[in-house]
């Protein structure tokens, strides 16, 4: 027995959760109970994924064990598997015609462990998260009433969960001879969360099967790949506009609102609080503007507050969403453009447009040739590989879905493969290979919930930028796809009986889960049959249907053969051109300054190229339509006064000493994309309010969770 390898993938899976986490969040801006909550529920979802598979090596091993004749065996047998701690007094003889697993523990052990994370990610994705995801968009301003709105926000999400545990109750209360009793009642909750997550993960895989191999293969093909991200270009840049016009619009509400309450108004505690989520800049920009003649200036009600607050929430959420996403994919494009340039080099040295900033220790050994021959030569080979194998693994699981029902003969490919190492006890081969399979499942799922038009308010932005309602979304849907996806997985590998119909050793995962052959109308219909919609849905996609019938109902798809996305190419192909010009002119104004300083010295109220990469911050624009009747020289002389003039500290506008105020400083590096609109919506609560300096700041915290009450 040793609890070496549990241990390590224990400790392992919470560095990798914890780093992902630091990765995508903000854990000195977000509030902590979010921090710690989502962290739970990735942990405990990647714990299932790394630890399941010693599970099934486990249950190999007393399987054999079970199927020795009865001389050779001290194990106690039972046809209940569920919840059995088979008795581990071996004799010799037994251990050495079933060899133990290297990571074989005592029995017990996974049991514990199974239900601790099993029903803690179920508690978390069914009631904690849905009812902090919503407290946190609630624009009440006490606690009971952003509770009240978070369960009414939510009544549809739990409605749909207590549909199916209503029919399966009324099933099982009409249906002769079943009594309900504890075991049965935790069989009917945990059949309506795996019911519904299955549902879910048929549409998610039946489309990521074809569309994770294909992208893959697209990618690889950087002219392909440069004219598509010029088309998401373009439309990221109308959802931008129509987010910055929404605020606008917000701001306007606000501003009417805020010069009908005065100072002695009763409601002028709320509306503090509404004005503390705006950053300072839009603040004083609204402050700036005058309102039209016929705005109306009576004072409103506590209710139109409430929903102002909600509002004035979203919209900055949509702004700051949308504002990264358009930072980052702007730097896609500007590699990809680099890429494309330099793979017709003679010279074979990577020549990009802006020299990214990188560590002296990292210049050594990322050389111009190196480079060249990695974006150019190398990197193309690695991903068309990459392709390959995933349409292999692919075609592999969709096979195993359609046949996994059929025990004599086998047909599933993954419960082959199984089968095979078992004759051998090879059991880090069926570790490996189970990893394998559910590592590649979990990232078909996974990557393809935040692809979802449907789903574009939640956004996973890499250097801290993702805000907490997209944190709490990602956590909830692991929670929600990992239990039925490693059910399904069993059922692949032929480990669960009740959908095999035969009596097999089960792994303490399954016991934990309870089984659910009480109730026939989900174990022999849709556990078994619904699976089989994946082949629907990927033919579906690899024939790009519900791209095309979107398209001809006007919604706008990169169809390729289009007139309008060919419009829509070169529009977003202008946009980056203008884009890259101001990156351009204020790469020029900050060498002109950092000339004058080091020919002049002295010191400067300007900032130096010199300073630490996480306070950095980029001077960029929204890019706006030509829509209005300004002009397209005004546009221009618009873009570069501010970038010409004025380079900032770290992440806000300042006063110097002698008074004048300096803007944030552009930077190039793909570790510090975001723009000077993004920097209005770091700080404060939520994400928003006023933008944050330095970790060394001075003055009060940032606003938490519970700061508005």
């Amino acid at each position: 027995m040793s609890f070496g390898p549990l241990l390590t993938d224990v400790i392992v899976t919470f560095c990798v959760a914890a780093s992902v986490l630091y990765r995508y969040g903000n854990w000195m801006k977000h509030h902590i109970v979010v921090t710690i909550a989502v962290l739970v529920a990735w942990y405990f979802s990647f714990l299932i994924i790394f630890v399941l598979p010693l599970d099934v090596s486990s249950t190999v091993y007393r399987t054999c064990l079970k199927d020795l004749p009865p001389g050779n065996s001290n194990e106690n047998s039972s046809s209940n598997h569920s919840l059995v701690i088979p008795n581990n007094s071996h004799s010799a003889s037994d251990e050495t015609i079933c060899q133990k697993p290297w990571s074989y523990v005592q029995d017990d052990v996974y049991l514990h462990l199974w239900r601790v994370v099993y029903w803690t990610s179920q508690c978390l994705t069914w009631l904690v998260l849905p009812l902090m995801q919503s407290y946190i968009k609630a624009g009440d301003f006490t606690i009971r009433g952003k509770l009240k709105s978070a369960l009414i926000d939510n009544a549809i999400y739990y409605g749909s969960y207590l549909f199916i545990c209503g029919i399966l109750l009324i099933y099982i209360a009409v249906k002769p001879g079943i009594d309900l009793d504890e075991p049965k009642l935790k069989a009917i909750a945990s059949s309506a969360s795996n019911t519904w997550g299955l549902f879910l993960l048929v549409l998610l895989l039946g489309y990521a099967l074809v569309e994770v191999p294909r992208s893959l293969w697209n990618s690889s093909k950087r002219a392909y790949l440069l004219n598509y991200s010029y088309f998401k270009a373009a439309k990221l840049s109308s959802d931008k506009c129509e987010a910055e016009e929404n605020v606008d619009e917000v701001l306007e509400s606000l501003q009417a609102a805020s010069m009908a309450v005065g100072p002695g108004h009763p409601l002028h505690r709320n509306l503090e609080t509404i004005l503390q989520k705006v950053p300072v800049e839009l603040r004083e920009r609204m402050n700036r503007r005058q309102l039209p003649d016929d705005t109306p200036t009576d004072a409103p009600s506590e209710k139109a507050l409430i929903r102002l607050h909600r509002q004035v929430i979203k919209a900055l959420q949509t702004a700051h969403r949308t504002e990264t996403q358009w930072s980052l994919l702007v730097d896609d494009i500007l590699v990809l453009e680099d890429v494309v340039r330099n793979q017709v080099s003679h010279d074979r040295h990577y020549k990009p447009t802006f020299q990214p900033d990188r560590a002296s220790w990292l210049r050594v050994f990322i050389t111009p040739g190196l480079e060249w021959y990695w974006r150019c030569v190398v990197q193309s080979y690695i991903l068309k590989l990459a392709a390959i194998a995933a349409g292999v693994l692919s075609a592999a699981v969709v096979w195993s879905e359609v046949t996994f029902f059929n025990k004599k003969p086998v047909l599933s490919l993954f419960a082959q493969f199984i089968n095979l190492a078992r004759e051998g006890y090879d059991y880090k081969t069926i570790e490996i290979l189970s990893t394998m399979i559910i590592a590649y499942l979990c990232y078909c799922a996974y990557s393809t919930v935040l692809k979802i038009r449907v789903l574009n308010l939640y956004y996973l932005a890499p250097h801290h930028q993702t805000d907490e309602y997209s944190l709490i979304f990602s956590g909830m849907m692991l929670c929600r796809l990992t239990p039925p996806m490693c059910l399904n997985f069993l059922g692949l590998v032929h480990m669960d009986s009740h959908i095999i119909k035969q009596s097999t050793m089960e792994t303490y995962y399954t016991q934990v889960m309870g089984h659910m052959d009480v109730i026939s109308i989900i174990s022999d219909g849709f556990n078994v049959y619904f699976p089989m919609a994946v082949l629907a849905f990927c033919l579906a996609t690899y024939f790009s249907i519900g791209s095309r019938i979107l398209s001809a109902l006007g919604f706008q798809q990169f169809v390729g053969d289009d007139e309008v996305t060919a419009d829509l190419v070169e529009e977003g192909r202008e946009l980056i051109k203008r884009e890259k010009r101001r990156r351009q002119r204020a790469e020029d104004s900050l060498n002109r300054r950092r000339e004058f300083q080091e020919r002049f010295g002295g010191t400067s109220r300007y900032r130096t190229a010199r300073q630490k990469p996480e306070d950095r911050g980029m001077l960029l624009r929204p890019l706006h339509r030509d829509d209005s009747a300004e002009s397209a020289r005004a546009v221009l002389l618009r873009d570069v006064e501010p970038v010409d003039y004025y380079v900032g500290t770290a992440s806000t506008t300042t006063a110097s000493t002698d008074g004048s105020y300096a803007e944030p400083e552009l930077g190039h590096s793909r570790g510090h994309r975001s723009s000077s609109t993004a920097l209005l919506y770091q700080g404060g609560p939520d994400g928003y309010g006023p933008p944050v300096a330095s970790r060394g700041r001075v003055g009060p915290p940032p606003r938490g969770l519970f700061d508005d009450v």
